[in-house]
This record gives structure tokens, C-alpha cells and sequence, in this order.
């Protein structure tokens, strides 16, 4: 199932149970003209739970944009260019239908970290990680025509805060046991660990099964990351923050669609692949890089009791900004993926490109 080229035609196998034995048959799923797009290209039906947010808003347009047939599972209605359809993440419901004949998912489905960590929020965003991802490994072990390959979102933080050394998939270090870290940022790796362990017990014999642990996705959309980032530095407070030290692992909008492209197609793997840029830096060179692409010259440093009361007013936490994160994807480069924008430098300067002009076209349509 290429995302280039290939056949104007996708086979699927099933296997049909007689009285006797059990029959392997081929046959054609998608037969008609409508099934290729003008360039030959195979069009494949992928289901997004969970896409209504940023990365599977930038996931959904861009396969949308290459012609596929594109299913968000949302909790809410809404009105896109690709089918939207509800469901609650948590009981199987007239959703599943839409699993069964479809060829990837995608499941994004979890509640933002982006907020204080009280007991309400803290149960919200295990529970709604883990339930979700057992019912739609559900839906997936029940279907008929079951989806060729199921993408699971999972987290980079699942590894530890450190400084000495990057985490990749075979020897990177996984966190809790950290003695530099906060005792409030457990929280974070045991949610990690519970959503993986959802993930690993879904039963989907027919089905290949990919966990991203996934790095920030930074693109130019409006109330994104980046864009968050990218206003500290408008502002001049775009200076490290703490001791600047922490490692940041990010990811180009566009090398992470490409990932997910990849490795729809690499049958061969499974499993856990780290979803980053293989070039992580301090957080004290990731601001200086940005602001010299955007072209502020200098920005206030954010010290730790700063960054507490900031977090505290705005209503997170702030170890999503103070957590030593050096991830780098081992798997990726050693199958031959090739990031188009691997260094920080390049990345930067091409999103303040793609902001400032979307800026500019806002304006103009104002």
C-alpha cells in the first residue's frame, strides 16, 4: 500500500470459515476508477480517533489534501473538509463501522496535558488514554475486514529527564526513577506506561501495530506550540528557561506527517519507533535559534520560580517545559527514513516562513 505510486487496485486477504476448513481468498476491495486518484496513486480509507486536535488536524489535511479517504472520530461534530464522525472513546457504538473495511488507524485519542495536574484532571487524562485505546483495539479485534496497520499515539516523556546521554528506542532510559526530577512528574511516566500497556494487550492478530512516542509537533497553526513559543519570542520573553540545559525534542509538522507516511508502508516494522527530530538541543539554543529566525535579537530569561507562577496563572505545569527530554530516532534513520528538516536551524527558519505568511493572509482576508 504505497503512498506514491503503486497499483490501481488494494487487495485485501480474509479468511472465511467453512464447515471444514478455513478458506485464504483474495479479492479486490476497491474495484472502481474512483478508487486511484489521477496520478495512480492508491487511495486508502484511514480512521483518525481522536484527530479533532492539532496533530490529527495536520495528519487529516494532509491525506486528505493527497486524495484519501479520511474518518476523524471526535467526541464533537464538526464541520471539516473530511468526514467527521462521533464517538465517546470509551463503549463500542455505530463508529466501529467505520474501522471495519478501513486500512489504517491512527488513534490520537487522550485528554491535553496542558493543565494543571489536580485529581479530576489527573483522572481524565489517564483514563481517557487508556479506555480509548482498549476500545478501539475492540472494534479492531472484532472487525471483519480489519485495518492492515493501527498507529498508537504514545509520549517521548515516557523516558527520563536527563543530560548525559540521548533515549532511543533499544537503550534509552525510561523515567521514574529519576533522582534530579520532581516527585510531581511521575505522574506523567505512569500514564505513559498504563497507555503502552493498553496498547500491548490489545489482541489484533491481523493487524501490524506501531506505538509513536512522539516528540512536540510543531507547525504554524494558530494555538499551536510553536505558535505559543514563537509569542514569548514576539514579546522579548523568548530567553531559556530555568537553566536552559533541559533538552528539547521536537519534530517538523512535515517530517512527522512523512513518518506516519513511512511507516504505513514498512510491513516489516512494528512496534515502538520514537517520532522526533534526530538532533534534540538545550532549551537555551532552541530559543536563541528561534528568535535569531524570527529576528529578535535578545529575550528575557524564564527563571524556575517564574515558571511556577507563570504555570500556576496559566494553568499547566511546568514540566512540560523544564523536563530534560533527548530523544532521537534510532529506528527511523537505521530503515532509511530521510528527514527534510532534521536541524533546528532549518525547521525554525521555514516555520516563522509559513507563519509570517499565513499571518499576512489572514490580514489581507480580514
Amino acid at each position: 500500500m504505497g503512498f506514491a505510486t503503486g497499483p490501481t487496485t488494494s487487495w485485501r486477504e480474509i479468511d472465511i470459515a467453512c464447515s471444514d476448513a478455513t478458506i485464504a481468498v483474495w479479492f479486490r476491495a476497491l474495484s472502481s476508477e474512483a478508487a486511484s486518484s489521477t496520478d495512480g496513486q492508491v487511495i486508502v480509507r484511514i480512521v483518525i480517533p481522536g484527530g479533532s486536535g492539532q496533530v490529527g488536524t495536520i495528519l487529516a489535511r494532509a491525506f486528505h489534501r493527497d486524495g484519501h479517504d479520511v474518518v476523524v472520530l471526535s467526541r464533537q461534530s464538526q464541520i471539516r473538509s473530511w468526514r467527521v464522525v462521533q464517538w465517546d472513546g470509551v463503549a463500542l457504538g455505530p463508529w466501529q463501522r467505520e474501522i471495519d473495511g478501513a486500512d489504517v488507524v491512527v488513534n490520537l485519542a487522550g485528554r491535553s496535558v496542558n493543565c494543571r495536574y489536580n485529581t479530576a484532571n489527573r483522572a481524565e487524562i489517564l483514563q481517557s488514554r487508556i479506555t480509548s485505546t482498549h476500545v478501539v483495539g475492540e472494534a479492531i479485534g472484532r472487525a471483519m475486514n480489519p485495518p492492515r496497520v493501527w498507529l498508537q499515539a504514545s509520549t517521548a516523556t515516557i523516558y527520563a529527564h536527563r543530560y548525559d546521554g540521548p533515549n532511543d528506542e533499544r537503550s534509552g532510559v525510561l523515567g521514574g526513577n529519576e533522582s534530579n526530577a520532581p516527585a510531581s512528574w511521575q505522574f506523567s511516566i505512569e500514564v505513559a506506561r498504563a497507555w503502552e500497556r493498553a496498547f500491548d494487550d490489545a489482541v489484533t492478530t491481523a493487524t501490524r501495530k506501531v506505538a509513536l512516542r512522539s516528540a512536540m509537533t510543531l507547525s504554524p497553526d494558530a494555538a499551536g506550540v510553536f505558535d505559543t513559543l514563537l509569542g514569548l519570542v514576539r514579546r522579548g520573553l523568548g530567553g531559556a528557561a530555568g537553566n536552559g540545559r533541559q533538552f528539547v525534542s521536537w519534530i517538523h509538522y512535515e517530517d512527522f506527517v512523512a513518518a506516519v507516511r513511512w511507516l504505513i508502508d514498512r510491513q516489516e516494522i512494528d512496534g515502538i519507533v520514537n517520532i522526533a527530530s534526530p538532533n534534540p538541543l538545550p532549551n537555551a539554543q532552541f530559543m536563541r535559534v528561534l528568535r535569531e529566525a524570527y529576528g529578535v535579537p535578545f529575550g528575557l530569561p524564564a527563571r524556575g520560580w517564574m515558571l511556577e507562577v507563570g504555570a500556576a496563572f496559566l494553568r499547566t505545569e511546568t514540566e512540560l517545559i523544564l523536563k530534560s527530554r533527548r530523544v532521537v530516532p534510532v529506528r527511523l534513520l537505521e530503515h532509511g527514513f530521510a528527514f527534510k528538516f532534521p536541524s533546528w536551524c532549518d525547521a525554525a527558519a521555514d516555520l516563522c516562513h509559513q507563519w509570517k505568511a499565513r499571518r499576512r493572509i489572514t490580514r489581507s482576508a480580514a
